[in-house]
């Protein structure tokens, strides 16, 4: 038997004001998305917005649908909007923020799992690492470095293929 240890690292930052500006930017339009959410059913507004290799910055919130699940996280949003008008372009950075009606954010909202799968999925297109930089209420920061590092076992071609 062997055991196998898998680590994240991750880079904590105490306010937004100690990123770049092009980081803060994008953090706080990931902010502002969050009030174009479609969050009747949860009161869990999430907002993303991530920067292509063109510099166009694209956002995405969720919508929920009665018929659960037929709804979507703002991450597949933003992410299936950038890929549909930008076809060619590389994701570079995705922030994710949320807001909450009933209570307040504490934890970093991170993607989930159908997310990080969607994600990764373009980090393997693109042969290029996704940044994904997640806050809270509390202005904090957390930055991960590509999507592989929250997701270490993905679902990958090799094994759709046989090869």
């Amino acid at each position: 038997m062997e055991k196998i240890e898998h680590k994240v690292t991750l880079t904590k930052f105490k306010s937004i004001t100690e990123l770049n500006k092009p980081d803060q930017d994008l953090v706080n339009l990931a902010i502002e998305a969050t009030q174009n959410a479609y969050a009747v059913y949860s009161g869990f507004h999430v907002g993303a917005a991530l920067l292509l290799s063109n510099n166009q910055i694209i956002t995405g919130t969720n919508q929920e649908n009665i018929a659960y699940p037929s709804g979507l996280c703002a991450e597949r949003v933003a992410a299936f909007s950038a890929k549909s008008n930008f076809p060619k372009e590389k994701i570079l950075t995705i922030a994710i923020a949320a807001k909450s009606e009933k209570a307040k954010v504490v934890d970093a909202v991170a993607p989930c799992g159908s997310c990080r799968q969607a994600l990764i999925e373009y980090e393997l297109l693109d042969k290029q690492d996704i940044r994904i930089i997640l806050t809270n209420d509390d202005d904090e920061v957390y930055i991960v470095n590509s999507v592989k590092d929250l997701l270490p076992f993905f679902f990958n071609s090799k094994a759709v293929k046989g090869s």
